[in-house]
């Protein structure tokens, strides 16, 4: 199963996506994350559907830094294939 997660706020330059590759890898997830021009965070992750509820609650809270506003989450339905581990990706 996968989640296509997308967090909004001050979410960028406080280390959120490498924060979200550490939880990720630790909940045993693939997929990746990628900043966004608009200034958001988006994540697309698959595994286990404890492990990625999991993410999503740690997703609420970020990195020290961060200051979470928004997180929303979609059920990914699609043929597309997740890469194997977990990895940053650059900005779209």
């Amino acid at each position: 199963m996968s989640r296509r997660i997308r967090v909004t706020g001050r979410v960028q330059g406080v280390w959120y996506r490498g924060w979200t590759v550490d939880q990720a890898r630790s909940l045993g997830l693939s997929g990746w994350v990628r900043n966004r021009r608009d200034g958001s965070v988006e994540i697309l992750a698959e595994g286990p559907d404890d492990a990625l509820t999991e993410l999503v609650r740690r997703c609420h809270e970020g990195p020290p830094a961060a200051r979470v506003e928004r997180v929303e989450v979609e059920v990914e339905e699609s043929d597309q294939v997740v890469p194997a581990g977990f990895a940053g990706r650059p900005t779209v």
